[in-house]
């Protein structure tokens, strides 16, 4: 889908039609779509295929009087097996459009071109609004991790007592997603670094002090991300302890009880066998062996309490 805008003070204005020199949104583009592209507004079949890439990096580079930028931003399916992931966003400047491509929708995109939605950051030219794409994918991404981190702190409290492999297998989840998102951030860190580049300072007018608060922030996120998946890394192995202690606890009360079980066994089996016995005419046999049973079950319970073995 193909949407046009307009730069206004603090925001955009959706237009009806191509304006020279407006932003262009294009989101989950047919082919019909890539064509006018590529055809309409000369944009690189080569850097088209790379969006299309999901795993393709961050990086930045200038051709026929355009800058092509991808950076990557966060989105989040929770059908999809990592519901927390990454995925190229691809920005195009030039003098005759802005326009921004992603393979498929995301909130990064949704939130920056949300009518009247919350700006981030004020913009009136493409370099501010450039800017404030990057800023608002850093606090998505901070806003995720704040999920992750809250998603896993849920998985810890159903691990204390677990048994199975379930939440362990959702904390492996959890940490593929801080991996995707430290990777992304990095390679976001080192394009911005290359935006101060005097090379491509045509098409990005930023003041350094812009530049280096987004610098700030994706720092920020990448630290989270750090410190977050160093507690999730130590937490799995605790928790892996954990589990195999639980499954012992649990083992071991069976066996305790099967050993209750067995003592009356004994004792019956013992009446039971084809020997005289001074039992056989009293007429209270059954009740003395039941007795004789339930007493000696008891005191292997009192025994075991004793030991402390459960």
């Amino acid at each position: 889908m193909i949407t046009y805008w307009q730069i206004i003070k603090n925001g955009l204005l959706p237009l009806q039609s191509f304006v020279s020199g407006n932003v262009i949104n294009v989101v989950n583009p047919t082919t019909e779509e890539i064509n006018i592209l590529k055809n309409t507004f000369k944009i690189s079949e080569d850097f088209l295929t790379d969006i299309m890439d999901i795993d393709e990096r961050s990086r930045m580079e200038h051709e026929d009087d355009k800058l092509y930028i991808i950076y990557r931003v966060p989105f989040y399916n929770p059908d999809n097996g990592i519901p927390y992931a990454t995925m190229p966003l691809g920005i195009i400047i030039s003098d005759q459009a802005f326009i921004v491509i992603a393979q498929h929708d995301n909130d990064v995109v949704s939130e920056v071109f949300a009518s009247g939605g919350r700006r981030i950051s004020e913009f009136q030219n493409n370099s501010e609004f450039l800017l404030n794409i990057i800023n608002h994918a850093t606090n998505t991404y901070l806003r995720y991790l704040k999920q992750i981190n809250y998603q896993t702190n849920v998985i810890e409290k159903d691990l204390e007592k677990s048994t199975k492999n379930k939440e362990l297998h959702k904390l492996l989840i959890m940490e593929k997603c801080l991996v995707y998102f430290t990777t992304s951030l990095r390679s976001n860190l080192m394009l911005i670094n290359k935006i101060k580049s005097p090379k491509h300072i045509h098409y990005t007018r930023l003041p350094d002090d812009d530049l280096e608060d987004a610098i700030i922030e994706i720092n920020q996120a990448i630290e989270m991300t750090n410190i977050y998946s160093n507690i999730l890394s130590g937490m799995m192995d605790a928790f892996a302890s954990v589990i195999s202690n639980n499954l012992n606890i649990v083992m071991k009360q069976l066996t305790v009880v099967t050993i209750m079980l067995m003592i009356p066994t004994v004792v019956s089996s013992f009446f039971g066998m084809n020997v005289p016995n001074s039992l056989e005419t009293n007429n209270y046999a059954f009740l003395i062996i039941l007795g004789l049973s339930v007493a000696l079950a008891v005191l292997g319970v009192l025994l075991i309490r004793t030991k402390k073995w459960i």
